[in-house]
């Protein structure tokens, strides 16, 4: 029988050996705090926010060897926490409602290409949608531009002011291309929460709700008959991103029918040459005077996460679209598409 010590054996924990150094000088060698306080832009610890977040924090926590806690305190106390943040130990996850607050000039929403330091994206969220009841007239969202563009009042409930209003801007956009001057027979119906817009439709207080494959997809799975049965008509991501979904999709309804709600098949214009499309991205956002050396840290530390390949199994698992992309390619891409959606602002004011 041959020792237990042998050569090859002597040589692969040799290597473990070198790796556990080679991580453990890495986390030496980062600049953040032994504790570090990740704050989330929503005060719901079972919203797509915090789960996202959580996936993401304790994985680098691991990897850097921290404690990291996901504290889900709200926009505008994240926002505040941040600014007080000069060292370090707090950093911020949120997504596309950081810049939307700020153009449709909610307060409390500054310009975080300007105020702060955006940082990595983690993945995105495809299932923002838009939804009728089952028995609606509209069979499609095309039906219900042309019913607006035709004199008809479409009443759609969304919470204003970022990501549950973009897709309606969108909407109400595309009316006016088609109908010129018709736009304001799309009516935002602004309510609160999830739960708010949906028993909008339940009462019929609304004609189409804003929602998402998430909350709404069990809904869908009603018999017609049933007042809170809903159909999705449209989901604003784009098609290459819910191609990346697992086959089965979410709850009932798999990846191929979910794909039927995206464009090229919903047709949302944009301009004359470009479909509206909104996918929900989740980033990192840092106190302007951060230390750079901790920003790369945490940078480095992400790309060998994702390199890794399991984060983005357990992403998925979650319907949750891996995204990974660094500080500074991160906040040259989130401007570009803040600067389209300000377009289509700026064209409804017109």
């Amino acid at each position: 029988m041959k020792p237990f010590w042998g050569s090859t054996c002597l040589a692969l924990l040799a290597s473990a050996a070198i790796g556990l150094t080679t991580s453990a000088q890495a986390a030496d060698d980062c600049p953040l705090p032994g504790n570090l306080r990740v704050v989330i832009g929503s005060t719901s610890t079972g919203g797509d926010t915090y789960q996202n977040s959580s996936i993401v924090v304790d994985r680098l926590a691991d990897k850097l060897d921290i404690n990291a806690k996901v504290d889900a305190v709200g926009a505008m106390a994240a926002f505040r926490a941040l600014e007080r943040s000069r060292r370090g130990n707090t950093v911020m996850i949120f997504h596309d409602q950081s810049y939307l607050g700020n153009l449709y000039g909610v307060n409390g929403y500054s310009d975080i290409f300007e105020d702060y330091v955006v940082g990595p994206t983690i993945a995105i969220n495809p299932g923002n949608a838009y939804l009728v009841p089952k028995d609606s007239p509209y069979q499609s969202l095309e039906e219900i531009i042309d019913a607006a563009g035709n004199g008809k009042e479409v009443r759609v409930a969304i919470q204003p002011g970022g990501v549950s209003e973009i897709g309606f801007s969108a909407l109400k956009n595309a009316v006016r291309l088609k109908y010129p001057g018709k736009e304001d027979n799309l009516v935002a119906v602004n309510t609160g929460s999830q739960a708010d817009k949906n028993q909008m439709l339940f009462d019929g207080l609304a004609d189409v709700i804003q929602g998402s494959v998430q909350a709404n997809e069990q809904y869908t799975q009603l018999p017609a008959d049933d007042q809170k049965a809903m159909r999705f008509v449209w989901l604003t991501a784009r098609h290459d991103t819910i191609a990346q979904a697992n086959e089965e999709g979410m709850g009932n309804t798999t990846r191929e029918q979910l794909l039927q709600y995206v464009e090229p098949n919903v047709h949302v214009p944009m301009n004359a040459d470009q479909d509206f499309t909104f996918d929900k991205e989740f980033f990192f956002l840092y106190n302007k005077d951060m230390d750079p050396a901790a920003i790369h840290c945490i940078d480095d530390a992400l790309a060998e996460i994702y390199d890794e390949g399991e984060i983005q199994e357990q992403q998925k698992r979650a319907f949750f679209i891996p995204n990974f992309k660094p500080s500074q390619e991160a906040a040259g891409y989130l401007k570009e598409k803040r600067d389209e959606y300000a377009t289509i602002l700026d064209n409804l004011k017109g």
